[in-house]
């Protein structure tokens, strides 16, 4: 076989401990010229210790990675690594106080007499490099007013500019709603065409049935199957991912909370880009607020539980009216929350387990006037139990957990001052089929003892355990379904598309 014809990655035999943790047991990935290739598993599978040994920031403990059939480089040589292979992370790496072009010729600026940057030639450059691989972006603009889509394409510009023609997507479509996700695959198979190879990382199994040509999983630190794609279908997928039937939980037809009492109540609430929100949310009630990237939804739900200031209107919880834009009111008032972004409202990193899930009910765990490590230590290890949060101890940091495990984390401090009213947020995102199963499970425990629940989301299969979806479109609701909602209705008006006649 020719160089040329060698896998343009191929890892074999590899394992990787990391004390007396085992993150690999001699497992591999073959990946072909051309190819869109799936890497899945489960939280804690060991897909992100295989991306750091193929990008170069570990070296396997045994076994042995080459591209295109020689060696991998030594991990010192940074630049052979980049001209052979890029990664594109789901938190971005793009430097918001910088331009565009400064982002993408970071540290290897053009420069002129006396070693000063050549402004010019370094925009004229970048929008050359932009140009190259049909990015639409200002070279000039700030990078902080970049959406994360024009982020993601940003970095993979600047990933290619090195001359890898391997990239390594790790969640890309985690925060695009379904228009950007198509544009992103519509970009990513025109790259494919110019002769890129990709592996893609996703939690979202329909996308690798979208994209991909094969795909390799991941258990418990072992290689289990690489197939293609077309031969795998979805249930063989997930029991190849957790070892056994996973299913995901959905509203029982014909559940009736219309006796309930009323808990939450929102009243033209107003938010400052617009968008508009009035519902009535009943004891053991779980309603879904859905629609695209700018429909609103985010928005409302944020002023629902205080971390922003709408325009106008009220939330009651309980009858008592919450003051507008105040965590604290709304923590008193019985108001849970998941926010969207885990990784910046979620947790702080550096705490504890105990200390992130008992942050918010301090007064539950005082004794005499003082915090009770014993009681924060059994309510943190009733948690972890009921959301099977994988962790050796509650005082584990929550920033050595895996992403779902982290999202178990923020869902049982919501879920720890014993909420009157439960606010998701994408609660989903990013997180495999198990943690998702348990932590809507979980959603449907608290529901059963009485919580009302908003579900706002653009996933589907957070959206199915609803007794009703509210769709939002461009600020406001445009349609209310009960149960029984088929994907394509849905989707067709969370994306504007003949909202009247469907």
């Amino acid at each position: 076989m020719s160089t040329a014809d060698r896998p343009v990655v191929e890892a074999v035999g590899i394992t990787k401990r990391f004390g007396p943790t085992v993150a690999l047991a001699d497992a591999g990935i073959v990946i072909h010229q051309g190819e869109a290739h799936a890497l899945v598993g489960r939280n804690g599978a060991g897909k992100s210790t295989l991306v750091g040994l193929l990008t170069g920031l570990q070296a396997p403990d045994e076994g042995a990675i080459a591209f295109h059939g020689r060696p991998a480089p030594p991990l010192g040589d940074r630049d052979a690594w980049r001209r052979l292979v890029a990664c594109v992370y789901q938190r971005s790496t793009i430097i918001p106080d910088l331009t565009v072009a400064e982002n993408l010729f970071l540290n290897r600026h053009t420069r002129g007499p006396g070693r000063l940057i050549g402004w010019r030639t370094l925009y004229r450059e970048a929008g050359r490099l932009l140009a190259e691989w049909s990015v639409d972006v200002d070279p000039r603009r700030a990078a902080a007013t970049l959406s994360v889509e024009q982020r993601q394409f940003v970095e993979i510009a600047r990933a290619l500019s090195f001359g890898a023609r391997f990239i390594i997507l790790d969640e890309p479509t985690a925060q695009l709603d379904a228009a950007g996700i198509e544009r992103l695959f519509t970009r990513l198979r025109a790259l494919r065409e110019q002769g890129v190879t990709l592996l893609f990382i996703s939690h979202h199994l329909q996308e690798i049935y979208q994209l991909c040509d094969r795909v390799t999983v991941l258990r418990d630190a072992r290689h289990i199957v690489t197939a293609a794609v077309a031969e795998l279908d979805r249930p063989a997928l997930v029991s190849a991912m957790t070892g056994e039937d996973v299913s995901l939980p959905e509203a029982a037809p014909g559940r009736g909370t219309t006796d309930a009492p009323v808990l939450l109540s929102v009243d033209d609430l107003t938010t400052r880009s617009g968008a508009l929100l009035s519902l009535r949310a009943r004891a053991g009630e779980v309603i879904g607020i859905a629609g695209g990237g700018s429909s609103g939804k985010v928005e409302v739900a944020e002023a629902i539980a205080g971390l922003s200031r709408p325009a106008a209107g009220t939330v009651t919880v309980g009858g008592r009216v919450l003051r507008p834009g105040s965590v604290s009111d709304a923590l008193a008032a019985g108001v849970g929350l998941v926010p969207q972004d885990r990784h910046r409202e979620g947790f702080v990193p550096l705490l504890a387990i105990a200390e992130n899930v008992t942050m918010t009910v301090q007064n539950r765990i005082r004794r005499y006037g003082l915090l009770s490590p014993v009681r924060r230590e059994r309510l943190a290890q009733r948690t972890i139990g009921e959301l099977s949060i994988k962790a050796d101890s509650a005082r584990v940091p929550v920033a050595d957990l895996s992403g779902g495990n982290q999202q178990k984390v923020v869902l049982g401090r919501a879920l720890a001052g014993e909420p009157a009213v439960l606010v998701l947020i994408t609660p989903t995102a990013g997180v495999d089929v198990r943690s998702k199963q348990t932590l809507l499970t979980a959603v449907e425990e608290v529901r059963r003892g009485g919580t009302a629940v908003l579900v706002v989301s653009d996933e589907l299969d957070d959206l199915r355990i609803c007794d009703r979806v509210l769709v939002m479109f461009q600020g406001a609701v445009v349609a209310e379904l009960s149960q029984g909602w088929s994907d394509n209705e849905l989707v067709a008006m969370m994306e504007g598309v003949d909202l009247d006649h469907v």
